[in-house]
């Protein structure tokens, strides 16, 4: 009877091991700082960083609004073919999508709840940039303007995240 208890007490001490949230896969910064000022094509944007599989997987859901100049960047371990939906999601977006550079490649619409797919035109993409519908245009940002890469690597960094895809 003794091995048994033994083996169930290791058994239950692994399954609780397993179930703790694992604190390398979101690390933000000890200040807590959630946006950081990342311009495009010289116009500066307050950006979240969705780094992880689970910050991209929610991306903006369950959002009523989001303030101007203010967007979310998705970086990918490597560059590919992107595609977007808006599962969730309540404000009208565009997407930017960029190369592992940082240089604009495409702009498209994002509808409100809208499942279908938008996928990239180009299977360059290391860098997505949602913000809200018609910041590029207004900005006057687009295809071939460039995100500033030192600010980027500067929020990475902050992040705790590395990514060896990005070129300077």
């Amino acid at each position: 009877m003794k091995p048994q208890i033994n083996i169930l007490v290791t058994l239950l001490s692994l399954a609780l091991l397993a179930c703790q949230p694992n604190r390398q896969a979101d690390l933000a910064p000890a200040d807590g700082q959630t946006h950081f000022a990342i311009a495009i094509g010289g116009q500066e944007l307050q950006l979240q960083l969705a780094v992880n599989s689970a910050e991209q997987q929610k991306g903006l859901m369950h959002r009523d609004s989001m303030p101007e100049d203010h967007g979310m960047l998705f970086l990918f371990d490597q560059p590919a073919q992107r595609s977007f939906w808006m599962r969730n999601t309540r404000i009208p977006l565009d997407i930017g999508y960029f190369d592992a550079s940082g240089h604009l490649l495409e702009v498209h619409k994002l509808f409100p709840y809208d499942e279908t797919p938008v996928p990239s035109a180009n299977d360059q993409v290391l860098i997505a940039v949602e913000t809200n519908r018609g910041w590029y245009a207004a900005h006057g940002v687009k295809p071939g303007a460039r995100i500033d890469m030192t600010a980027l690597q500067t929020a990475l960094k902050r992040r705790q995240h590395a990514n060896s895809a990005l070129k300077p």
